[in-house]
């Protein structure tokens, strides 16, 4: 199972207790993924339709429990999969669609077109907790949420601006900074902060999932962290042998034309040291010579040997 229907079978299980609650968790279901269908008798009825069967089974339980409408969940092949199942959840008695409307404070415009519910009023998600309920029942219409193991990315996808807008108002309200993109025809709410994902699935209601994300979000900082002192180590490691190797050049070219006794007693110390110790690091030398020095002595001394061997490859008058 995916990490996100592991979230959504969570959220599905999680119920506010208030009536407002499950009305604006309704709401956001109808509004995500319902639509107006033409009855055999005449008028239009409501269609919730979705690919998670239980999804569907939450929208019949709080259309059940909040206005005993008693209906049922159909199943047929999906059109544009070749597996998976889509599920539709209808009602078709006139008065029962306008008590839900009516009370989901949804709109109908046009006939028959997927995107003809619009939200006509924001008492619906007044208070925070129905806000909460809302963002959870848009997410189980149409969200995802990638793997965190491989990146941080939620999303939630809308037919329209407007839905979307009213879903990134709603995510606003928890100083959530949830992002819109324009995706083919759809308008896509999304997040990419790990610590923001975090917080929404707080507010959704996904302990479990929060706990896991969490967890994995852990375990990459660590094993991040752990990467960037590697590296940094490394490198200074690769910086202190490539510094070395040339500082074993210069001296043996300085051995090779002039013999290192002709060199001062200071400089001759140090380039003595280098070659017995190649490995050694500048202030082990400085530890080395008598009277000690530190480390900025010590590459002091090192810079004149190597620029005493630039000036021998050159064929330059040579500086004692």
């Amino acid at each position: 199972m995916s990490f996100s229907a592991k979230v959504k079978e969570e959220l599905v299980k999680k119920n506010g207790t208030a009536r407002h609650c499950q009305i604006a968790e309704l709401s956001a279901l109808i509004y995500m993924c319902g639509y107006m269908v033409p009855c055999r008798e005449g008028g239009m009825g409501l269609c919730v339709q979705t690919e998670n069967e239980a999804v569907s089974q939450k929208c019949f339980t709080l259309l059940e429990k909040n206005f005993k409408i008693d209906t049922g969940v159909t199943v047929s092949d999906n059109p544009y999969l070749k597996r998976g199942s889509v599920y539709a959840v209808t009602v078709n008695d006139q008065e029962q669609v306008r008590r839900i409307l009516q009370a989901a404070k949804l709109n109908v415009q046009g006939e028959g077109i997927s995107d003809s519910l619009c939200l006509t009023d924001h008492m619906v998600i007044q208070n925070n907790c129905c806000k909460r309920a809302f963002i959870r029942g848009a997410f189980l219409a149409s969200g995802s949420i990638s793997n965190p193991e491989k990146s941080y990315h939620l999303e939630i996808v809308c037919q329209t601006e407007e839905k979307a807008r009213h879903i990134q108002g709603a995510i606003w309200a928890f100083d959530i900074d949830a992002k819109i993109v324009l995706r083919k025809r759809s308008y896509v709410v999304y997040m990419k902060e790990g610590a923001q994902i975090v917080e929404l699935l707080g507010l959704m209601g996904a302990g479990v999932a929060l706990m896991e994300l969490e967890n994995i979000r852990i375990l990459k900082d660590m094993r991040n962290s752990v990467n960037r002192k590697v590296n940094c180590e490394t490198a200074n490691i690769h910086k202190t042998v490539n510094a070395a190797v040339k500082q074993i050049e210069d001296i043996r070219l300085i051995e090779e034309k002039m013999g290192l006794d002709q060199l001062t007693s200071g400089l001759s110390e140090v380039a003595r040291l280098r070659l017995e110790f190649p490995e050694a690091t500048l202030k082990e030398l400085g530890m080395m010579l008598t009277p000690q020095v530190g480390k900025s002595g010590v590459n002091h001394r090192l810079r004149k040997l190597s620029d005493l061997a630039q000036e021998l490859r050159g064929d330059k008058e040579v500086r004692l």
